[in-house]
C-alpha cells in the first residue's frame, strides 16, 4: 500500500549532466522540497553527488570510501578535520582557480 507522504526522497547524481547554474537551481529546489517534506511528515532526503560545490550546501554529509562511511558532519567541520573530504574538496576547488 502506498503512503500518502514519502518517508524517503532519494536523488542519485541528478545534476551530473547540468551546468553549474542549473545544478544550483535544482539543488535549491530539492532543498525546499526536502525541508517541506521533513516538516510535514518527518521524511528524510538523501542527495548523492560527487560535486562538492553541491555537497557543501547539505546539512549533513557522509563521505564514503571503500563502501563504508569514513567521515560525517557538515562542510565546515569536515574541512576543519582535514581528512578525505577536505582533500577531495580541495582537488575540485583548484580546478576553478
Amino acid at each position: 500500500m502506498m503512503r500518502p507522504e514519502p518517508v524517503l526522497l532519494l536523488l542519485d547524481e541528478p545534476t551530473s549532466g547540468l551546468d553549474p547554474q542549473a545544478e544550483h537551481a535544482l539543488f535549491e529546489l530539492f532543498a525546499g522540497v526536502a525541508a517541506d517534506s521533513a516538516r510535514r511528515s518527518g521524511a528524510i532526503a538523501l542527495f548523492v553527488s560527487h560535486r562538492f560545490s553541491t555537497v557543501r550546501m547539505a546539512d549533513h554529509i557522509v563521505v564514503l570510501a571503500g563502501g563504508r562511511g569514513v567521515e560525517e558532519g557538515d562542510h565546515a567541520s569536515l574541512m576543519a578535520l582535514g581528512g578525505l573530504y577536505a582533500e577531495l574538496y580541495g582537488i575540485q576547488a583548484r580546478a576553478y582557480d
